[in-house]
């Protein structure tokens, strides 16, 4: 519990550090919290980088001088030891919005001078004291959307500027107790074995597969592109059902990082699942093209099962695989 402790007193400074630091002071809080090889990876159109003075150049930097003066509103911030790794190694991580002022472009979003929020989630490997691996999701579509751009057909479900967990308990500075970690590892779990069915086994409806994992009551706060869906039926009308229908030939590639503390837990992947598009996802034609899928999904449990999740999807990536360049598209035709 000590070293869960430890490495989060090292991503609270990081995070302090980036939030007072602009232009080239950017770089130096980078190279203060992180290793020389850290390893980075962020949604399209940035990818892997391995430069913790890349990362200020390129991805930071833009972004602040875009989204300012920006704060950090966290939703959710926990660490736990590496599932994956059979708990080797100790990870960080945290989800909410990075607010600010949209007073500048970036990646082509025009300014609109009015309040603007950047859905992200985090997860931070610590070593020795320092941030060696980062994953950094953030819902690019989303912030389009509020900028007034529609990157995709009308979605299934809704959108919304999402709030965090109905029990304001997630952001957990204090240690919690180890017992109710290893019940929500359990609980994603069990919802991930479910998920393993797709490709053949059960014949049930989807619904009743569903309440094995999930609370009647359970949101799925969804990507922008899809978007949030409320109750387990409407869960399976809204997303999961045209997921299962119209995405073929899935593959698992696993995960890079699974944790959880308290009620809380999530997972990575780089990519997580391989697919192909059949025709109507999101409203989209058939490509017969296989394409990754990068995800962080955040998870609540209540009791026994899962009752909230929060879902972040490259979407500019898979599409892009598909044929479909958004931000390429809006620099072609900038409005």
């Amino acid at each position: 519990m000590s070293d869960l402790q430890a490495a989060k007193a090292v991503v609270r400074a990081y995070y302090a550090d980036l939030e007072a630091a602009e232009g080239a002071a950017l770089a130096a809080a980078m190279a203060r919290h992180c290793h020389l090889g850290l390893i980075w990876r962020g949604f399209h159109p940035f990818g892997e980088i391995r430069d913790p003075l890349q990362v200020a150049e390129e991805f930071w930097a833009p972004l602040k001088s875009a989204l300012r003066p920006m704060q950090r509103r966290l939703d959710i911030f926990m660490a736990g030891m590496n599932a994956i790794d059979g708990f080797a190694s100790v990870w960080v991580a945290s989800m909410g919005h990075l607010m600010g002022l949209l007073d500048g472009a970036w990646l082509g979003i025009r300014p609109t001078r009015k309040i603007a929020m950047l859905r992200y989630a985090a997860f931070h490997k610590v070593e020795d004291g320092r941030i060696a691996e980062e994953a950094m999701f953030f819902d690019i579509p989303h912030l389009m959307l509020q900028a007034g751009l529609d990157p995709f057909p009308p979605q299934s479900a809704a959108h919304l500027v999402q709030p965090g967990p109905m029990t304001h308990a997630g952001v957990m500075l204090e240690p919690q107790d180890p017992a109710e970690g290893t019940r929500t590892l359990a609980a994603i779990d069990a919802m991930i074995g479910d998920l393993r069915t797709w490709t053949g086994g059960r014949s049930e409806p989807l619904v009743e597969e569903l309440r094995r994992s999930w609370n009647e009551d359970m949101i799925w706060w969804g990507p922008a592109g899809i978007g949030a869906t409320y109750t387990i039926e409407r869960y399976a009308e809204q997303h999961s059902g045209p997921f299962r229908a119209t995405l073929t030939d899935r593959r698992f590639n696993g995960h890079l990082a699974k944790i959880a503390e308290g009620h809380f837990g999530g997972f990575f992947g780089w990519p997580n699942l391989t697919l192909r598009p059949t025709g109507g996802f999101m409203g989209m034609p058939a490509t017969g093209q296989a394409a990754d899928m990068r995800v962080i999904d955040m998870y609540r449990r209540d009791g026994d099962k899962l009752t909230e999740n929060w879902v972040f999807i490259d979407l500019l990536h898979f599409w892009r695989q598909q044929g479909l360049d958004v931000l390429g598209r809006m620099a072609d035709h900038p409005r």
